[in-house]
Formats: C-alpha cells, structure tokens, sequence
C-alpha cells in the first residue's frame, strides 16, 4: 500500500508539472504569434471599432480571412475560373491581386490553426494540473490511510 500510494503520489507530482509546461510553452507561443502579427500590422477586415489595430487573435484572424476570400471570390470564383484556360500572368493586376489574396488569406488561417493549437496544449496543461492534482491528493490520502492502519 505504500509503495502504492507513493506511485500516485509521484505521477500526479509528473503530472503537474508537465501540465505547467504545456500551460508555458502555450502561453509563449500564443504570445510570440501575436507579436509576429503585431508586427505584420494587418488590419483588414476587422470590425469597425477596432479599424487600425493589428490583427492579433483567432476571431480576428478568422474575420479577415473570411473576408478576404469574399473579395477573392469576387474577383473569380476560383483560381481556375481566373486563369480561364491559360497561365498566370504576374503582369495581370487581376491575377496579381487574386494571388496576393491568397498569400494573406493563407497568413490569416494559418494563424488561426496555429492559436487553436495553442489553445489546445494550454487547456492540455490545465488538464494536466488537475488530473496531477487530484492523483496526488488521492496519494497521500492513501499514505495517510496506511500510516493509521
């Protein structure tokens, strides 16, 4: 029973803090992506009252996609609609302006998938910490339990 309550004991100590490392490699990276689009300075399509801030979070990020490939859209519906048959032509300011859509559109939801991941390892750790925390109770209540015996 000792050695037992110990093992709990020690996996929930693990437990905590490997849930703390995930909680800070998160929180990091979380805050190095938006410090790299703080940088980038995006500010399309973004709600009004927030006009001239940079793109910095995931709903943002997914709005300005969003938009983005609306205006995309409007140009051709797709990129072998705008190419019609023939190759692109980086002369084109139509084809030129559909591709650089793409490039910010691609930016916007990679950092949407990239601050979803975030979000997933951070509420991993959080997880983590609970989980350690209750195997260590339940450890040393063990321990306890033995010692009275």
């Amino acid at each position: 029973m000792r050695v037992l309550s110990l093992l709990v004991l020690f996996i929930g100590v693990v437990a905590v803090i490997m849930g703390g490392i995930f909680i800070g490699l998160g929180a990091s990276r979380d805050m190095q992506l938006k410090e790299a689009m703080r940088l980038e300075h995006v500010t399309l399509g973004i709600e009004s009252d927030l006009e001239g801030e940079a793109i910095d979070s995931l709903p943002e990020a997914l709005e300005a996609g969003d938009t983005i490939r609306e205006h995309r859209r409007g140009i051709a519906a797709s990129y072998e609609d705008l190419l019609d048959e023939g190759r692109y032509d980086p002369t084109n300011p139509q084809h030129l302006t559909y591709a650089q859509a793409m490039n910010l559109e691609n930016y916007l939801y990679l950092a949407v998938v990239a601050f979803g991941l975030t979000q997933a390892v951070m509420g991993s750790g959080v997880f983590m910490v609970i989980t350690g925390i209750a195997l260590g109770s339940t450890g040393i209540v063990l321990y306890r339990l033995r010692k009275a015996s």
